[in-house]
């Protein structure tokens, strides 16, 4: 059987409001396609995976899917009103023979099927989403921002699932980790067209600025020319007319290829108003516990953090996250042990539920509403780091426009609210930043802002996030909340991974300043880690190998298919149609084994 497209979307265009957001867009998606949908906020992403899934009807071109092929969609924030339990809605797509689909995923996801969807929290919401588009094993799988709400350990887990997963898949994710791991192909949507690049996620940022390079320097030419033929046109024609003519009408075409030209969005204007400085120490926690009811939260847990410090707090959805921040703010109080905050703090929090935003204000009143901002009740003027600015100046350095001044915020996009929330912390001055998973929502490019703005923040950083690659970046210590103990480590998370493999532990119950940890390699615990078995000197032999084989079987499967997508080549030759046929169906099962094989010894190397 040849192997057609999965879908294809021909000439699609669409328009909001009179603004076209794509305009003749094409997309072929082929069997076991991997793919990431990278773009900016506001760029149309979660547009283009609603018309891919057929929820959105596009103004023009036409959207085909193959006979036969089933394309489930999982968006942001499932619409759940008619189902009273998570269970009801996952399966409500199954039939009872495959209810034990749905069973086997919700295990792997920690997903409790009988809580009611009234009262789920976003988290749960996500995991029942991901647990009804894995459990109806769709031929093309779209995952809209699936590891947001998401723990580490249930990050870790989808990533196997769709490692494994003989399905097509389309991404959305700010997670570099997750997509590097995932990505086989790249869709980047540039201003309402999308390019397509057959490489792994890493290589998204060299394409990207070489694409914008080589824009830069045929704008440059197109200037020179405009500018040069405009000083020929004002210095009057002379010589033969019908060459001048032709000069004018070239200029002319210039022009009109320069007015053509869509400038690229701009960064964000994001900067945190350091205040003055805190005391040196400005936590120190001595054997603190808590517990609610019969169960112990945190257990006889001492650190002490130093100004400039970045401390990550990791750990699973239920683990006491948020209870150890309070602990440690004096929010909290502990049932025994001692928490001392040090002098002159001055606070700033982003919180990851965005409740500090009322969904029904516009964004000017959330901004002139704020304590943040300095300006409370009717006005034109926000306060930004102890200057006045009007809102209108101010927001536009976020990248609102005019237009949506005056709209609520339910109708922001995910990315949208954030950049509003990082608005409101960045207007006040402070020294010590606490940011509840950040990272959710925010387009690349912003999130790299981000992380160079965490990083040479001169106060000190509590951060909650299930961001491997942007604890990695910017965190100097990381604690870990496990189901028996509390554990901090120097570094970020892949430190984490090699120390605690290492068994590696320090006697003091403290993190000291992060440029005394630099380099240091151990951790802190009241308990030595053990050490987990290695691979043997064949296994390792062989992890070096297969990602090379993998190569070579995915190389040839890209073959394959390129000539069975010939629609001509079972009239012509049936033979070699049915050869061709056979032979992409051997090396198809081979590249699930030779992927099972690196998975089960990844997963060895890392224990």
């Amino acid at each position: 059987m040849a192997l057609a497209p999965l879908l294809q979307l021909n000439d699609v265009s669409v328009s909001f409001g009179g603004n076209p957001l794509f305009s003749k867009l094409h997309l072929v998606v082929h069997p076991r396609d991997r793919l990431v949908l990278v773009g900016r906020n506001g760029s149309g992403k979660s547009t283009l995976m609603k018309i891919m899934a057929g929820q959105i009807e596009p103004d023009t071109g036409t959207r085909i899917v193959s006979p036969g092929v089933k394309v489930s969609y999982m968006e942001q924030d499932p619409d759940m009103s008619s189902f009273s339990t998570l269970g009801d809605y996952a399966c409500s797509s199954l039939s009872d023979e495959e209810i034990y689909k749905l069973e086997v995923v919700s295990e792997g996801l920690k997903l409790n099927l009988g809580a009611q969807t009234n009262t789920a929290s976003g988290g749960e919401r996500r995991r029942a989403a991901l647990a009804k588009l894995l459990a109806e094993e769709p031929e093309l799988m779209l995952l809209d921002e699936p590891t947001n709400h998401l723990d580490i350990e249930a990050i870790s887990w989808l990533e196997s699932e769709l490692f494994r997963t003989s399905s097509a898949f389309i991404l959305i994710s700010h997670d570099r980790t997750f997509l590097n791991a995932l990505s086989r192909g790249i869709l980047w949507i540039d201003r309402g067209q999308i390019k397509r690049k057959n490489d792994n996620f890493q290589g998204f940022e060299n394409w990207r600025d070489k694409t914008w390079e080589e824009e830069d320097t045929n704008r440059h030419k197109l200037d020179q020319k405009i500018k040069s033929e405009g000083r020929w046109a004002a210095e009057g024609i002379s010589g033969r007319r019908k060459r001048n003519m032709g000069r004018v009408r070239a200029l002319k075409d210039f022009r009109a290829q320069k007015s053509d030209q869509i400038t690229r969005p701009g960064l964000a204007a994001m900067a945190f108003g350091e205040g003055p400085a805190s005391g040196r120490q400005t936590i120190v926690a001595n054997k603190i516990f808590k517990s609610f009811g019969s169960k112990a939260l945190i257990s006889n847990f001492s650190i002490k953090v130093a100004r400039g410090d970045r401390v990550a707090i990791v750990g699973p959805n239920g683990a006491g996250k948020t209870t150890l921040i309070k602990l440690l703010m004096g929010e909290l109080k502990p049932d025994s042990g001692t928490v001392k905050l040090g002098t002159n703090q001055v606070l700033a929090i982003f919180d990851q539920n965005r409740e500090e935003l009322d969904p029904d204000s516009t964004l000017w009143e959330s901004l002139t509403n704020s304590s943040d901002t300095g300006a409370m009740g009717k006005s034109d003027f926000v306060m930004v780091r102890g200057k006045p600015k009007h809102v209108v100046g101010y927001l536009k350095e976020f990248l609102f426009d005019d237009r949506q001044l005056r709209s609520p915020v339910r109708s922001l996009s995910g990315g949208e609210k954030a950049r509003l929330l990082l608005a409101r912390i960045m207007a006040k001055e402070s020294n010590f930043l606490i940011l509840d998973e950040p990272t959710n929502d925010l387009d690349m490019e912003t999130l790299d802002l981000l992380q160079e703005l965490v990083s040479d923040y001169q106060g000190t950083v509590l951060i909650v996030s299930h961001d491997r690659d942007f604890i990695d970046r910017v965190a100097t210590s990381t604690v870990v909340l496990g189901s028996e103990q509390i554990i901090a480590y120097a570094g970020g998370w892949s430190d984490y991974l090699s120390q605690s493999s290492q068994g590696q532990v320090l006697e003091e119950p403290y993190i000291s300043n992060s440029k005394k940890n630099a380099g240091r390699g151990k951790t802190l615990s009241n308990k030595i880690l053990r050490k987990d078995d290695k691979l043997t000197f064949t296994e390792m032999h062989r992890l070096t190998a297969l990602p090379d084989e993998i190569s070579d079987v995915e190389n040839e499967i890209k073959k394959l298919v390129e000539i069975l997508s010939d629609s001509n080549l079972y009239i012509v030759d049936a033979s070699k149609f049915s050869k061709v046929s056979e032979a992409l169906s051997k090396r198809e099962k081979a590249l699930v084994v030779l992927e099972g094989e690196w998975l089960r010894l990844e997963e060895k190397r890392e224990k």
